[in-house]
C-alpha cells in the first residue's frame, strides 16, 4: 500500500524544494508518493525534469492559485 509524504516548501526558493524532495526520497519506500507544496514557480518546471532524468514518476501538478502541489512517486 502506497503512502504519501507532504513537504511544505512554501516560501522556499529553488533549489530548496527540489533538495527537500531528494532528501525525502531516501526515506520513503518504492511506490510511495511525495507531495511538494511550493510557491516557487521553478519547482513546477525543475521537478519534472529532474524526476524524468533520475527515473522516478511524476503523478500530478496542481495549481492552487497561491501555491502548487507537485506529486512524485518513488520508482526505484
Amino acid at each position: 500500500m502506497s503512502r504519501r509524504k507532504t513537504i511544505d516548501a512554501r516560501g522556499a526558493f529553488c533549489p530548496g524544494p527540489l533538495m527537500e524532495l531528494i532528501a525525502t526520497l531516501k526515506l520513503v519506500e518504492i511506490g510511495d508518493d511525495i507531495e511538494i507544496l511550493s510557491t516557487d514557480k521553478g519547482t513546477v518546471t525543475d521537478t519534472p525534469e529532474w524526476v524524468a532524468k533520475v527515473g522516478h514518476e511524476m503523478v500530478d501538478t496542481i495549481d492552487h492559485g497561491d501555491h502548487w502541489s507537485v506529486i512524485v512517486r518513488k520508482a526505484k
